[in-house]
């Protein structure tokens, strides 16, 4: 059976990446990023990629300059080492995923998507997905896992049945996916996998929310979230087709459902 995903998934907005202001020096999937959205009663979306010496990191992109100003690939660096690189801006370093779940402290919910090393989104996958289950092994927490990736997702089922997993979704155009192949993208874009990776939830792209098999698995019960929210007016159209948020750059004012989260300052 699979596990559902957590009523506090859809109770509460999730601050995607954190509540990131990189003015403030709380930048993106940093520990202040999270330690704001705790503080401001919101749950958290991360992203997390895999190390030289197969440890799960906090950060979202393959490489390293745009938040570090350092060169080369977080795959190409250990754990240990990433850990002495500075982010941008800020005092704090990168993050593995153990500190960020003993951080958060089952404290709030927390969305982890799984980012893609296949590069193509294909079935190139195992050891990220591992440290990932190693971390989360023991978890109490409200916590699920995500990817763009299938494979990703299915391999986390077999990994670690208890935990809801789900599928990120868009309209995989072209120009944002030029290194997967126009079936696979044409695959993806119609969810025909979703099934099949053992997938419970559905992550999809805020402008895209009336593609017709989006639209087909709300009406099946599929909870179904959504990225990235940016306005009050974009998050009021949301709301009318999905079941919760992920934002950045404002503050929800309230919960889909539930109590209204503390309130906090605008982001810098």
């Amino acid at each position: 059976m699979m596990p559902p995903l957590p009523e506090a998934f859809l109770s509460v907005p999730l601050a995607h990446r954190g509540l990131h202001a990189r003015a403030a020096g709380r930048i993106e999937n940093s520990p202040a990023a999270i330690r704001a959205a705790m503080d401001a009663g919101y749950g958290a979306e991360i992203d997390v990629q895999l190390t030289a010496d197969g440890q799960a990191v906090v950060f979202h992109d393959e490489r390293l300059p745009r938040l570090t100003g350092f060169d080369g690939a977080v795959r190409a660096l250990s754990a240990a080492e990433l850990g002495r690189i500075p982010l941008s801006d800020s005092e704090e370093t990168i993050p593995t995923l153990p500190e960020v779940l003993d951080l958060v402290d089952a404290r709030i919910p927390l969305l982890i998507e799984i980012k893609d090393q296949d590069g193509a989104l294909g079935s190139d996958v195992g050891p990220l997905e591992r440290a990932v289950a190693a971390a989360l092994a023991g978890y109490r927490g409200p916590v699920a896992v995500m990817s763009f990736n299938p494979h990703s997702i299915a391999r986390m089922a077999a990994l670690l049945p208890d935990v809801a997993r789900g599928l990120v979704s868009c309209a995989f155009d072209a120009a944002d996916w030029p290194d997967v192949p126009v079936t696979r993208r044409a695959a993806l874009r119609a969810l025909a996998d979703f099934a099949a990776s053992g997938a419970s939830f559905l992550s999809h792209d805020v402008a895209d929310l009336q593609a017709l098999h989006v639209k087909q698995k709300r009406d099946a019960g599929v909870p179904l979230l959504c990225w990235t929210v940016r306005s009050p007016g974009q998050e009021a159209q949301a709301r009318a087709l999905a079941d919760n948020i992920t934002f950045e750059g404002y503050l929800p004012r309230r919960p889909t459902r539930g109590p209204a989260p503390a309130p906090a300052p605008a982001p810098a």
